[in-house]
């Protein structure tokens, strides 16, 4: 379970980047559009609309960026934070709620919760014999052909 939870801190972290760059490619777009037409109350409108925009999608991603590092250094609490952004991954269908399926299977993996909380994993019981099992009968000399 090491890897997943590798794997999970890296895709949040990458997911979240991405969420970061798309506030801010929409705010330079909105803004820019909002200066080419040269229209004041234009560009008064589009700064507004840009910066909302850029404002939620960076306070939408700050919490993924910060609990995907932190879950790589093993710390319970960016545990519970991925697990809390992974619910509202959910809703950003598909790959939102891909990245949130798997992140919730990993986390909360009793395994992993006892990984994090310094336990050890618990491991199933195997079935152990009560008695130790008896070699195998060594194998039988053929019959004598019977005489005519």
């Amino acid at each position: 379970m090491e890897r997943h939870i590798t794997v999970v801190g890296i895709l949040h972290i990458a997911y979240n980047v991405v969420g970061v760059l798309i506030g801010l490619f929409l705010f330079t777009f909105l803004t820019g559009i909002g200066i080419f037409t040269g229209d004041d109350v234009a560009l008064t409108v589009l700064t507004l609309v840009a910066t909302f925009l850029a404002g939620l999608f960076l306070i939408g991603s700050i919490p993924g960026i910060i609990g995907g590092i932190f879950l790589l250094q093993r710390k319970e609490w960016a545990r519970i934070l991925v697990i809390i952004v992974s619910f509202f991954d959910l809703l950003h269908v598909p790959l939102g709620t891909l990245l949130g399926a798997y992140s919730l299977w990993v986390l909360l993996n009793s395994e992993v919760v006892a990984a994090f909380q310094g336990k050890a994993p618990v491991v199933p019981a195997v079935p152990v014999p009560s008695a130790p099992i008896a070699p195998a009968p060594p194998p039988r000399a053929p019959a004598p052909p019977p005489n005519a």
